[in-house]
């Protein structure tokens, strides 16, 4: 397969600079364009028969102009230029009849990033697949077959391959022009065990920037043999108080709740039970989260953020103690401090481990409980109430017992950051947020109904 990103790049920046020229020709004071190519393949099987194979191609053109501090944007996927011309005319039209913002325009021009002599890196997250229908077919298919060999499993969800890779630049008025390319490859599987009521079904799935670090196709349909049929048999919990271990996938959502609440939009909105708690601290003091946007072959590294600001390392949580908030340039601006550079999201965060691997953790945990699945939205970002379905494990003297499924676990963000007693070593790989197991030592845990 031949790899002609490099050409499409320069045709998307030739595309962006011209439209730049043509918001300029427009009388705008500043103005962006974003422009992205992506293409994939996914193919989903079920029960040993092929479901779907899709092939997608997806392009999008955003333009986005300020006259003054008055805003207005518009998009297209057709590349002809009456196109062009007609998305920049509309944007500039928006502008004209909005109000002014005091805090719209461009990030800051001193803050955008330099490339080097090469262009910028990309930390080595371009590694494309050359997979055809036919052999992603074979690759779904045997990841099934490896999970429907377990004679406990009667049933599948079915097993899935993906690839896709995208391209992008992104280009604003201060003389700024960046690249950007990455992959995403992904093999998954979800079963089903047991029959009529007592059905459970589970999963399990891998995802890397590039193909040779996904695990084996039979090695991931084990893995959801093993996982869906250790639920079987679930029973009931009594209402009460006790430890809460959340296995790593799991773990990495109270991370997403944190940046949620420390996130510019929720900030200023005054919508985050957090607003004003830079500086405080919300975690032990051995706590740490640091953002890593140079990780070789990072989920999100990058170079540069949505905006064309400079990304750096930089701690989120240090001791225990929020450092910062999660801001662009508008957000930064309506709080009246300066962007981070996470204008699109946060770049590879790292949970700091002070335990050792999972097993440890049970045995050190007593008795308590082990989520590995968690349902429903009940998280109030407002006040940092806590309640959400779960299902997982009933651990007594660091051992795990017996499956259980149909609970609520409940607490308050704030308590339970504060009551996080380790953080295990073995880090779950498949996302940006990079932390092991966490364990809550008491939550609120309200039994269910299942099982005798």
């Amino acid at each position: 397969m031949t790899d002609d990103s490099t050409a499409r790049l320069d045709t998307l920046a030739g595309i962006a600079e011209d439209l730049l020229r043509r918001c300029r020709a427009r009388g705008a004071d500043q103005a962006e364009v974003s422009c992205s190519e992506e293409h994939g393949l996914s193919v989903d099987v079920r029960m040993g028969e092929v479901e779907t194979v899709e092939a997608t191609r997806d392009r999008g053109i955003a333009v986005t102009v300020y006259f003054g501090q008055r805003k207005g944007s518009a998009s297209t996927a057709d590349l002809r230029g009456d196109s062009l011309e007609a998305t920049v005319e509309q944007a500039c039209a928006i502008a004209r009849h909005t109000e002014a913002d005091p805090a719209a325009g461009l990030a800051d021009a001193a803050r955008m990033a330099v490339p080097g002599p090469g262009g910028f890196d990309e930390y080595d997250g371009w590694h494309p697949w050359d997979l055809d229908g036919s052999h992603a077919i074979e690759l779904a298919l045997a990841c099934e077959h490896a999970g429907r060999e377990d004679a406990r499993i009667h049933n599948s969800d079915g097993a899935s391959v993906g690839t896709s890779a995208s391209i992008g630049v992104y280009a604003n008025s201060h003389g700024f022009l960046g690249r950007e390319r990455g992959t995403r490859h992904t093999i998954g599987c979800a079963l089903i065990a047991g029959q009529g009521d007592a059905m459970q079904r589970d999963g399990w799935y891998t995802t890397a920037v590039a193909a040779g670090d996904l695990e084996a196709p039979a090695a991931v349909g084990r893995r959801a043999a093993e996982r869906t049929a250790a639920r079987l048999q679930p029973r009931s919990l009594p209402t009460g108080t006790m430890p809460v271990l959340f296995a790593a996938e799991m773990a990495r959502s109270l991370v997403g709740h944190l940046v949620g609440a420390v996130s510019g939009g929720a900030l200023y909105r005054g919508a985050s039970f957090l607003v004003g708690a830079a500086g405080q601290r919300l975690f032990p003091d051995w706590f740490a989260i640091d953002e890593l946007p140079f990780l070789p072959r990072g989920l999100r590294s990058a170079a540069f953020d949505a905006e064309g600001v400079a990304t750096a390392e930089s701690p989120l949580v240090r001791e225990g103690v929020l450092q910062r908030y999660v801001l662009g340039s508008y957000s930064a601006r309506k709080l009246g401090l300066a962007s981070t550079a996470n204008a699109g999201g946060v770049h590879n965060l790292q949970v700091a481990s002070n335990a050792g691997r999972f097993g440890e953790m049970l045995r050190g945990m007593g008795t308590g409980l082990l989520v590995t699945e968690l349902m429903g939205q009940g998280v109030n970002t407002v006040t940092g109430d806590y309640s959400r379905g779960a299902a997982g494990f009933l651990v007594e003297n660091g051992e795990i017992a017996h499956p259980v499924d149909g609970i609520t676990i409940a607490g308050n963000l704030r308590e339970m950051f504060a009551a996080i007693e380790a953080v295990g070593s073995d880090v779950d790989p498949r996302s940006h947020v990079r932390t092991g197991p966490i364990l809550v030592g008491a939550m609120t845990v309200a039994g269910g109904s299942s099982g005798p």
